[in-house]
Formats: structure tokens, sequence, C-alpha cells
């Protein structure tokens, strides 16, 4: 069974067992709580569709770490104008551990 859950804007695959990595939430690391952003579930017979989400569907993950990631550079240049910027940015992500997929 899976399910697409929305958080951060924008849209995961959730399985149970595996771990996602999403934008930043405010929970705590070992913290239990559900997301009801479900836009899809299905398994192997049947899919069942949200319009826009799926009535009494919800995800239960738990939070395993909050790490930054890797920085990007973002470098602008201009030619023949003696003008460098360089600045970098690093992400704040979440990681799930997806718990338990409940349709009711």
């Amino acid at each position: 069974m899976y399910a697409i859950i929305r958080t951060g804007g924008r849209q995961y695959r959730a399985e149970v067992g595996k771990t996602i990595d999403v934008e930043r939430l405010p929970q705590e690391v070992g913290q239990s709580f559900d997301i009801t952003d479900v836009l899809l579930v299905g398994d192997d017979d049947n899919t069942v569709i949200g319009q826009p989400l799926v009535e009494g569907a919800s995800v239960k993950v738990t939070v395993v770490d909050q790490y930054r990631g890797k920085k990007v550079i973002v470098f602008k240049y201009r030619q023949r104008t003696n003008y460098r910027r360089k600045s970098g940015h690093r992400q704040y992500y979440t990681r799930l551990q997806i718990d338990e997929i409940s349709t009711n």
C-alpha cells in the first residue's frame, strides 16, 4: 500500500517502512504525528483518488532527523564589468519514517 501526501507545498510517495525527506517541519526528533493531506491511496487492486483530499485518510509518521542539506552555490557574473557575487544556501530538511497508512 502507498499514499501520495502533500507537505511543504510538495507531493511525496509514502510507503510503510520507508523514509522520506521533506522541508523542515516544527516537530521534535522522535515525535509522532499524522499527516492528513492525503491526495491518493493505492494498493495492488484499487486506487482511491481524492478530490482534492481522500476523506478520512491519514499517514502516521515519526520524525527521525532534523538536518541541513548540501550547500548550493549561487554565483552571479557579468562579463567585462568586474561584477561577481557568490553566495550559498543550505536548506533545512526533516526526515520522516512512515509508520502506518490508514483509510477510515
